[in-house]
Formats: structure tokens, sequence, C-alpha cells
């Protein structure tokens, strides 16, 4: 799936191969430190891809209060920084329909200023906050393996993850995503 594009131009682009949900937290951990208020970040992938497992690396990163989960059913929750810096606005627009006319009751574009937002499933609705973004397409890549024990057995089940990094705005201009794999 590909994002639509916007006036803003792509500036900076990256693709990571993640083996685990740690290195995924991990991935999200490195990232933070990238992070500042206002940055708008925009999360696609499939359910279970690792959206929330990233946002939680995120936070520990930040080092925000509260468990990072999933907001599905809350939609949005706000994580206070516990360091002095930015709070983590984490959302969940998968259940709504519509676009930025639909998110203003949740006043992103109040919130996103001073603090770092997140947007699992945000393709097509938050585009409009911010020329300047973030966009993680997390591409779950499943199949088998040999098994890994010193006895042959069944092959096991392998869920690698291809994390792309899009850039888009002069935010990112400078900004090398693909030290994060590294």
């Amino acid at each position: 799936m590909e994002a639509p594009h916007s006036p803003a131009a792509e500036s900076a682009a990256a693709r990571l191969l993640v083996e685990s949900p740690e290195q995924m937290q991990e991935l999200g951990r490195s990232l933070a430190k990238l992070l500042r208020p206002g940055d708008l970040v925009m999360l696609t992938g499939e359910l279970g891809a690792g959206k929330t497992t990233l946002t939680r690396g995120l936070g520990e990163g930040l080092g925000v209060r509260g468990a990072v989960t999933s907001p599905t059913f809350v939609i949005a929750r706000v994580h206070p920084s516990l360091t002095g810096g930015p709070a983590l606005v984490h959302v969940d627009a998968y259940r709504l329909g519509g676009g930025l006319d639909e998110m203003e009751d949740l006043d992103l574009d109040v919130s996103l200023p001073e603090s770092v937002v997140v947007v699992e499933w945000g393709v097509g609705k938050v585009e409009d906050l911010s020329d300047d973004r973030l966009h993680v397409l997390i591409h779950r890549m499943v199949g088998t393996v040999p098994s890994r024990g010193t006895t042959p057995g069944p092959p096991e089940l392998d869920e690698h993850r291809e994390v792309t990094l899009t850039a888009f705005g002069a935010r990112w201009a400078q900004v090398d995503l693909a030290a994060l794999g590294g």
C-alpha cells in the first residue's frame, strides 16, 4: 500500500529487516532518539504486523508514562513525558472512516506542536496534519524455516518483518534513517 502523494516531497527512505518482537521494540527505541516535538509518525501494516510493538519502543525511548498498548477501543492515548521531553500521542485510526474531518475531535492539530503523534492506520486520514512526517510500513514476511533445535523436527514459523521508513518534508531532509538498521 502506497501513501498518497502530497505537496511534501519525499526526502529520505530506508528499508530494514526485523527478525523478532524484541528487535521491533529496539527499532522503536532507536527511532525515538530521532524524534522531536511536532513529529507525525504514520504506521501502516496488517493486524499483528508490529505497529504497537514499535510504538511501545518509541514510548520507552521517549521516556513516557504508562504502558503503551493498542488504543483500538479508545482511539487515542496520551502518554506524558517523565523526562521533560515530548508526550507521546498514540492514535489508532482503524475504526475511523473519514479523513481529517472525523479526526478533528481528537485535536491532533493542537497536540502536534508539543508532542510526538503516532497514528496507526493513518494513511489517507492524517497527511494534512503536517507536510513533515514519517511513514513506517511494516510488512510481515511469513514462511517456514527448518527446525532450530538439535533434533530434526517440523519446520518452525518464521515471521520476519520488512520495515520501510519513508520521510516527507524538510524536517527529515538531513536525517539518516538507514542508520537505524545498524
